[in-house]
């Protein structure tokens, strides 16, 4: 379980800086990427929000299943 957690993990560390170098190519680029360069942007915002989201909740719900045993 613990091996499963470090590869998710570097898997998300690595998608999250491929998101920070696309938002930065494409904030230089220029006005006529001015919509992919916001989704990225909200993307790098957002895809960070839901990773601990999800982690929460399934401690919160690993939590009450061992309440409930």
């Amino acid at each position: 379980m613990k091996k499963t957690q470090q590869i998710i993990a570097i898997l998300g560390v690595i998608l999250l800086v491929g998101l920070y170098l696309a938002t930065l190519v494409l904030a230089i680029m220029g006005k006529y990427f001015f919509p992919m360069f916001m989704t990225s942007l909200l993307a790098s915002i957002a895809l960070p929000v839901f990773l601990w989201l999800f982690g929460f909740i399934y401690k919160w719900l690993k939590k009450n299943s061992n309440q409930e045993l």
